[in-house]
Protein backbone atom coordinates (compact mmCIF):
# COMPACT_ATOMS: atom_id res chain seq x y z
CA UNK A 1 0.00 0.00 0.00
CA UNK A 2 1.54 2.97 -0.99
CA UNK A 3 2.38 5.84 1.81
CA UNK A 4 0.58 9.35 1.77
CA UNK A 5 2.51 11.81 0.03
CA UNK A 6 3.62 14.06 2.57
CA UNK A 7 3.20 16.92 -0.04
CA UNK A 8 -0.47 16.56 0.74
CA UNK A 9 -0.33 18.18 4.47
CA UNK A 10 0.24 21.17 3.21
CA UNK A 11 -2.67 21.47 0.94
CA UNK A 12 -4.96 20.19 4.02
CA UNK A 13 -3.95 22.26 6.75
CA UNK A 14 -5.69 25.56 5.60
CA UNK A 15 -8.88 22.84 5.54
CA UNK A 16 -8.28 21.15 9.04
CA UNK A 17 -7.86 24.68 10.71
CA UNK A 18 -11.42 26.30 10.20
CA UNK A 19 -12.68 22.65 11.27
CA UNK A 20 -11.32 22.98 14.70
CA UNK A 21 -12.04 26.26 15.48
CA UNK A 22 -15.32 25.69 14.39
CA UNK A 23 -17.01 24.79 17.54
CA UNK A 24 -15.41 28.23 19.26
CA UNK A 25 -17.05 29.90 16.35
CA UNK A 26 -20.50 28.63 17.37
CA UNK A 27 -23.21 30.27 19.10
CA UNK A 28 -22.95 28.69 22.69
CA UNK A 29 -26.95 27.04 22.36
CA UNK A 30 -25.82 25.13 19.39
CA UNK A 31 -23.03 23.24 21.24
CA UNK A 32 -24.73 22.98 24.66
CA UNK A 33 -27.21 20.02 25.42
CA UNK A 34 -30.97 20.54 25.43
CA UNK A 35 -31.88 21.32 28.88
CA UNK A 36 -35.28 21.96 29.84
CA UNK A 37 -36.23 25.35 30.69
CA UNK A 38 -36.20 25.37 34.30
CA UNK A 39 -32.96 23.81 34.33
CA UNK A 40 -31.51 26.98 34.09
CA UNK A 41 -33.76 29.36 36.28
CA UNK A 42 -31.46 30.78 39.31
CA UNK A 43 -32.22 34.59 39.79
CA UNK A 44 -31.28 34.12 43.21
CA UNK A 45 -30.62 37.93 45.19
CA UNK A 46 -32.51 39.80 42.18
CA UNK A 47 -35.10 42.07 42.37
CA UNK A 48 -38.16 40.79 40.43
CA UNK A 49 -41.23 42.93 41.55
CA UNK A 50 -44.19 41.90 39.47
CA UNK A 51 -42.32 39.17 37.63
CA UNK A 52 -44.47 36.87 35.84
CA UNK A 53 -44.24 33.71 35.86
CA UNK A 54 -47.63 32.42 35.65
CA UNK A 55 -48.19 28.80 34.44
CA UNK A 56 -44.40 27.91 33.86
CA UNK A 57 -42.39 25.11 34.41
CA UNK A 58 -40.11 26.27 37.01
CA UNK A 59 -39.31 22.99 39.01
CA UNK A 60 -36.14 22.96 40.72
CA UNK A 61 -35.63 26.85 39.93
CA UNK A 62 -33.58 28.75 42.49
CA UNK A 63 -34.96 32.23 44.20
CA UNK A 64 -32.92 32.35 47.01
CA UNK A 65 -33.07 36.10 48.41
CA UNK A 66 -34.94 36.95 45.58
CA UNK A 67 -37.72 40.24 45.94
CA UNK A 68 -40.73 39.06 44.21
CA UNK A 69 -43.06 41.33 45.60
CA UNK A 70 -46.38 41.57 43.53
CA UNK A 71 -45.23 38.91 41.49
CA UNK A 72 -47.26 36.42 39.23
CA UNK A 73 -46.46 32.48 39.66
CA UNK A 74 -50.77 31.51 39.62
CA UNK A 75 -50.60 27.71 37.89
CA UNK A 76 -46.87 27.63 37.32
CA UNK A 77 -44.98 24.37 38.72
CA UNK A 78 -42.45 25.09 41.60
CA UNK A 79 -41.46 21.64 42.85
CA UNK A 80 -38.31 21.08 44.19
CA UNK A 81 -37.84 24.89 43.89
CA UNK A 82 -36.38 26.93 46.29
CA UNK A 83 -37.20 30.34 47.30
CA UNK A 84 -35.17 30.50 50.86
CA UNK A 85 -35.57 34.34 52.31
CA UNK A 86 -37.14 35.31 49.44
CA UNK A 87 -39.91 38.06 49.84
CA UNK A 88 -43.35 37.18 48.32
CA UNK A 89 -45.63 40.05 49.66
CA UNK A 90 -48.90 40.40 47.45
CA UNK A 91 -47.65 37.56 45.21
CA UNK A 92 -50.31 35.29 43.75
CA UNK A 93 -49.20 31.66 43.80
CA UNK A 94 -52.77 30.26 43.90
CA UNK A 95 -53.20 26.74 41.93
CA UNK A 96 -48.83 26.74 42.54
CA UNK A 97 -47.20 23.17 42.80
CA UNK A 98 -44.89 23.91 45.42
CA UNK A 99 -44.12 20.13 46.46
CA UNK A 100 -40.66 19.47 48.23
CA UNK A 101 -39.88 23.42 47.73
CA UNK A 102 -37.62 25.04 50.19
CA UNK A 103 -39.39 28.07 51.66
CA UNK A 104 -37.59 28.77 55.08
CA UNK A 105 -37.19 32.25 56.07
CA UNK A 106 -39.41 33.42 53.12
CA UNK A 107 -41.96 36.19 53.65
CA UNK A 108 -45.46 35.90 52.80
CA UNK A 109 -47.28 38.60 53.72
CA UNK A 110 -51.15 39.09 51.97
CA UNK A 111 -49.83 36.22 49.62
CA UNK A 112 -52.12 33.92 47.66
CA UNK A 113 -51.69 30.17 48.18
CA UNK A 114 -55.17 29.46 46.96
CA UNK A 115 -55.79 25.67 46.22
CA UNK A 116 -51.32 25.62 46.50
CA UNK A 117 -50.19 22.57 46.78
CA UNK A 118 -47.41 22.60 49.36
CA UNK A 119 -47.09 18.51 50.35
CA UNK A 120 -43.79 18.25 51.75
CA UNK A 121 -41.95 21.56 51.56
CA UNK A 122 -39.84 23.31 54.11
CA UNK A 123 -41.52 26.11 55.98
CA UNK A 124 -40.30 26.15 59.11
CA UNK A 125 -38.90 29.68 59.69
CA UNK A 126 -41.37 31.26 57.16
CA UNK A 127 -43.18 34.01 57.86
CA UNK A 128 -46.89 33.78 56.93
CA UNK A 129 -49.46 37.17 57.66
CA UNK A 130 -52.25 37.93 55.65
CA UNK A 131 -52.30 35.20 53.17
CA UNK A 132 -55.39 33.54 51.84
CA UNK A 133 -54.60 29.72 52.08
CA UNK A 134 -58.41 28.62 50.64
CA UNK A 135 -57.95 24.89 49.31
CA UNK A 136 -54.08 24.79 50.09
CA UNK A 137 -52.83 21.47 51.34
CA UNK A 138 -49.68 21.69 53.72
CA UNK A 139 -49.15 18.33 54.19
CA UNK A 140 -46.09 17.15 55.96
CA UNK A 141 -44.88 20.82 56.27
CA UNK A 142 -42.88 21.51 59.39
CA UNK A 143 -44.45 25.14 60.62
CA UNK A 144 -43.56 26.95 64.05
CA UNK A 145 -46.36 26.98 66.05
CA UNK A 146 -47.03 30.71 65.68
CA UNK A 147 -48.02 30.36 61.88
CA UNK A 148 -49.64 27.42 62.43
CA UNK A 149 -51.73 28.91 64.53
CA UNK A 150 -51.84 31.91 62.55
CA UNK A 151 -52.68 29.39 59.82
CA UNK A 152 -55.13 27.40 61.42
CA UNK A 153 -57.58 30.82 62.40
CA UNK A 154 -57.85 31.24 58.36
CA UNK A 155 -58.07 27.41 56.84
CA UNK A 156 -60.48 26.47 54.75
CA UNK A 157 -61.31 24.76 51.67
CA UNK A 158 -60.48 21.38 50.28
CA UNK A 159 -57.52 21.19 47.29
CA UNK A 160 -58.81 20.18 43.97
CA UNK A 161 -55.78 18.29 43.28
CA UNK A 162 -55.21 16.20 46.43
CA UNK A 163 -58.73 16.18 47.72
CA UNK A 164 -57.94 17.25 51.35
CA UNK A 165 -58.50 19.89 53.38
CA UNK A 166 -56.83 22.76 54.25
CA UNK A 167 -57.69 22.41 58.21
CA UNK A 168 -57.04 18.51 57.93
CA UNK A 169 -53.38 19.02 56.61
CA UNK A 170 -52.28 21.69 58.83
CA UNK A 171 -54.12 19.96 61.81
CA UNK A 172 -56.20 22.37 63.21
CA UNK A 173 -58.12 20.89 65.81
Amino acid sequence: MPRPSRTLAPLLRPLLLPLLLLPLLLPLPLLSPVLPAAAAVDVAKQVLIGADYAGQDLRGATFNLTNLRDADFSGADLQGASLFGAKLQDADLSNTNLREATLDSAVFNGTDLTNAVLEDAFAFNTRFEGVTITGADFTNVPLRGDALKALCGVAAGTNPVTGRTTRATLGCS
